[in-house]
């Protein structure tokens, strides 16, 4: 074993929380019909991630809601100089967990609603999902590494951990 690595430091980011970063970081959170972006610029280790509960937040500036996530993480991108098109990103989450058959006004659930607000919002902004793990029944806990962009997916079924590279 290398002594000299030292583990990364751990974040657990709650509903409606955002954590923009060049550190080298592990980030843990447990999604259900909430979704996280992940955003992750190589050249620059600049990563970002959030978990939106909800979908729209109608111009405020809380980070509960997707589409306001989505267009803080992107302004801080421009920000940093970087390229959209460098922009690595990837959506998860937006399970139906708790639907029992029943929708809304819209006939989506809350959580893909809050799926069809992430894509809209990423290709609106010219932004293309190069992995993705969303919908279903079941909860998802996710890891992000800050240092790769690397997503780790645990399925709360009980399914192993798998990489989304």
């Amino acid at each position: 074993m290398n002594m000299n690595h030292s583990p990364l430091e751990k974040i657990y980011l709650k509903p409606g929380e955002l954590v923009i970063t060049q550190e080298p970081v592990m980030v843990t959170t447990v999604l259900g019909s909430c979704v996280s972006v992940t955003m992750y610029h190589s050249g620059s280790k600049t990563a970002s991630i959030c978990h939106g509960m909800l979908p729209k937040g109608g111009g405020s500036d809380n980070f509960k809601f997707v589409d306001t996530s989505i267009g803080y993480m992107i302004k801080f991108f421009q920000k940093m100089k970087i390229a959209r098109e460098e922009i690595e990103v990837k959506l998860f989450g937006g399970a139906d967990m708790f639907s029992g058959g029943r929708v809304s006004v819209s006939n989506l659930t809350v959580g893909r609603q809050n799926i069809t607000t992430a894509i809209r919002c990423l290709k609106g902004f010219g932004l293309t999902i190069a992995a993705s793990d969303v919908g279903g029944k079941n909860g998802r806990k996710l890891i992000f590494r800050t240092d790769s962009g690397i997503v780790f997916i645990k399925k709360m079924s009980g399914q192993d951990q798998l990489p989304i590279t």
